[in-house]
């Protein structure tokens, strides 16, 4: 991998496809790709008092027609599929002027489609004319090279983030504005579709583990650069416009690696294999001691051999937790809670305990 260390935590000037030819086979993690949309705006777009709102108008996102498009597209996604490893995945950003097309191409490339994930606005810009729907969303297309690539996938750090609730595949994150909003020196937004830090800090932190090698070939002013480093993992941006690089590098210098169990991925660590019965042998929990769900409310009492007796049956933690929520099965390390030294804590929490008990270990 020597080859690949000369670009990582750089930002390389130029042409996305003729840079992503220098990426060697096979080197990258991750991929966050937000492409020209041809937006193919016409006109000046006004706001309701008159005044100009500034849109999409740069020569990038500029094209003859949608075959010209459609080879471009092509050329740099095969391109992206070639430098990703076996196991890694990539996420393609759009909007309904584009996403469809570039779905297409990926699927007839042979990507595995995993999710499709919308971008909810909370701030969405209006529409102006009140011609059709206010467009409120993007969607976000997360792929592998095919359908047999062990990719990554943080489950556990994104139910955390999401107040221990499933991660779902609607994320509602603000435009990004206010400080976060990169300004040149006329107060004019630098880029025109910069994308919010929560957006790509949940894709980093989903699909992505400390030190791996991220790469965005539409760099821009470097969102994506700047929350790969927070997180502690590598990235590459691939751009050709000498604003943005200037922007997108000042913008990374400031930024410090933040370690906690997020970032870091503690709470993907499996957990230990710690039995009821050996909890109960060495004192954690005691024959005849009272279990309860995590509302205080009393289900049954621990027998010597670790199941629980409720007065109706005797069962497993998970089989008398599944009765009480009326499913067939259930992790009952997680549903049972006890009173230990003075604590309420979840059962779960004891096994970590005893693992981390060097005097039992």
């Amino acid at each position: 991998m020597e080859e690949i260390d000369r670009y990582i935590n750089k930002i390389i000037k130029g042409d996305c496809i003729e840079n992503l030819k220098k990426i060697p086979d096979e080197s990258i993690d991750l991929i966050f790709a937000d492409p020209p949309y041809f937006m193919q705006t016409e006109g000046e777009l006004l706001r309701t008092d008159c005044t100009k709102f500034q849109g999409v108008e740069d020569e990038w996102d500029k094209f003859e027609n949608y075959k010209q498009y459609d080879e471009f597209c092509t050329q740099w996604i095969k391109e992206c599929k070639r430098v990703m490893k076996k196991n890694a995945s990539i996420w393609v950003i759009g909007s309904f002027q584009n996403i469809y097309r570039l779905g297409y191409i990926m699927q007839n490339m042979g990507f595995w489609i995993l999710n499709d994930i919308i971008w909810a606005k909370n701030n969405p810009i209006p529409n102006f004319s009140g011609t059709r729907f206010q467009n409120a969303h993007e969607t976000m297309i997360w792929c592998t090279k095919n359908s047999r690539a062990k990719y990554t996938f943080n489950y556990k750090t994104m139910k955390y983030l999401n107040n221990n609730k499933q991660e779902r595949s609607i994320w509602n994150i603000a435009l990004c504005t206010g400080s976060e909003r990169l300004k040149g020196k006329d107060g004019k937004k630098i880029h025109s579709t910069q994308k919010p830090e929560k957006l790509l800090y949940n894709i980093i932190v989903s699909s992505s583990k400390p030190g791996d090698i991220v790469l965005d070939p539409f760099f821009g002013t470097g969102t994506t650069g700047a929350i790969a480093k927070m997180t502690g993992r590598n990235y590459i941006g691939l751009e050709r416009e000498e604003e943005y690089i200037n922007a997108a590098q000042e913008r990374i210098n400031k930024i410090e690696v933040i370690h906690d169990d997020v970032t870091d991925l503690n709470l993907e660590v499996k957990p230990p294999k710690v039995p009821m019965n050996k909890l109960i042998e060495f004192n954690y929990l005691k024959p005849g001691q009272e279990i309860y769900n995590k509302s205080r409310q009393k289900i049954g009492i621990i027998e010597s051999n670790g199941y629980i007796n409720d007065g109706e049956d005797t069962l497993s933690i998970h089989k008398m937790s599944a009765k009480y929520l009326g499913l067939t099965n259930n992790n009952g390390w997680d549903y049972f809670w006890v009173e230990s030294n003075n604590r309420f804590i979840e059962l779960d929490a004891l096994r970590y305990e005893f693992q981390n008990n060097e005097n039992i270990l």
